[in-house]
């Protein structure tokens, strides 16, 4: 039972759209990110997705529209919606997502991540 600090964490990494697990919940983990510049289209079919903006700005692009993601936003992808992140600059997120899910979903791309890494 310690207390989380997102800034302190956030300092220990630099890569970008590889998920670090800070906490988990029951079968649920919260996981810090960096984004930057252009994700894949994925969906995940068995779960919804949580972005929580914790520093700067994302858009998330759907089939029909495109979303903005500013500093204290947050935005559910329901399970199953194809969506693809973005972000012109870095931007600092915390997701929240049943374990074992991976990052870009069933799609896989150069940009999968190792799944489960704690920081």
């Amino acid at each position: 039972m310690t207390t989380v600090n997102f800034a302190e964490k956030f300092s220990l990494f630099s890569d970008h759209w590889s998920p670090k697990v800070i906490a988990e919940m029951n079968d649920y983990q919260f996981k810090l990110v960096k984004i930057q510049g252009e994700f894949v289209w994925h969906d995940h079919g068995h779960t919804d997705e949580v972005f929580i903006v914790i520093e700067g700005s994302m858009n998330i692009e759907f089939e029909d529209r495109t979303i903005t993601l500013n500093a204290g936003e947050m935005h559910v992808v329901p399970k199953g919606t194809r969506h693809k992140p973005y972000a012109e600059e870095e931007c600092k997120v915390l997701l929240v997502e049943p374990r074992g899910v991976v990052n870009t979903g069933e799609a896989g791309s150069e940009l999968t991540a190792e799944n489960d890494v704690w920081i």
